[in-house]
């Protein structure tokens, strides 16, 4: 069978630091017919596995261990009895989540998930957490890049940046060295290009990203898929 992508969007609330954030996620299905590879399992195990279906779940990858990336990883997971990856540097973020178990596998660079046709190559892209990760498809043309690159450029936690120089890092020496026509699938939001994203780069590594925008709207859709809903989001 040809393998495809497939996404389900959840929606709920993250504490970040004493705030509660508003998320909308984007939980990514790769795979055929028979086998599925789930990227992110966001907090509703059971509309995810709606979609997943009578296919077999081969593993749940976690792109970072925050608690909007792993809360339906063990419920996904202990359905076929997956294994559950994250990268071993949030594990911290990870028991957060879940006090009492660990994840199955821990991600290295350079790592291989095969499900399908297909595989998936494992891309260290720290910034927004130490262990993200980005799961990249030749076959497919497509990068899951998590929180590290969104349609309007690097993602954020809560509408900063934890750690924007180890960010812009990865992206430049992972992400942009892709194909210009790969396919940008992330944690929030819409698809974009990598070729699409590339030339705001520049802009980007001198600065425009930290500059204060007066004139920014008070509420709608952060880039990192939050959305202000009463909320203050700052110690303001």
């Amino acid at each position: 069978m040809t393998a495809r992508i497939e996404r389900v969007v959840t929606e709920g609330v993250v504490d970040i630091d004493g705030t509660e954030h508003k998320v909308e996620n984007n939980t990514w299905i790769v795979g055929d017919d028979d086998e599925v590879i789930v990227i992110d399992a966001s907090r509703d195990a059971d509309k995810i596995l709606e979609q997943v279906g009578e296919r077999e779940v081969l593993a749940v990858i976690c792109t970072a261990g925050l608690p909007d990336h792993v809360g339906a990883a063990i419920e996904v997971a202990s359905r076929d009895e997956a294994v559950v990856a994250l990268h071993p540097k949030d594990k911290p973020l990870w028991r957060e989540t879940w006090r009492e178990t660990w994840p199955d596998i821990d991600m290295e660079d350079d790592g291989i998930f095969g499900v399908a046709d297909v595989q998936l190559d494992v891309m260290e892209t720290p910034g927004v957490s130490p262990g993200g990760v980005s799961l990249y498809c030749e076959a497919l043309g497509a990068v899951f890049t998590g929180k590290a690159l969104q349609a309007d450029g690097p993602g954020k936690l809560g509408g900063e940046y934890p750690a924007l120089a180890d960010q812009l890092t990865s992206i430049g020496g992972r992400l942009f060295t892709l194909p210009g026509d790969t396919r940008v699938l992330a944690a929030h939001g819409d698809e974009v290009t990598i070729g699409d994203l590339e030339p705001h780069f520049d802009d980007w590594v001198s600065g425009s990203l930290t500059r204060v925008d007066t004139e920014a709207e008070s509420e709608g859709p952060l880039t990192d898929g939050t959305k202000i809903s009463g909320i203050k989001l700052g110690d303001d």
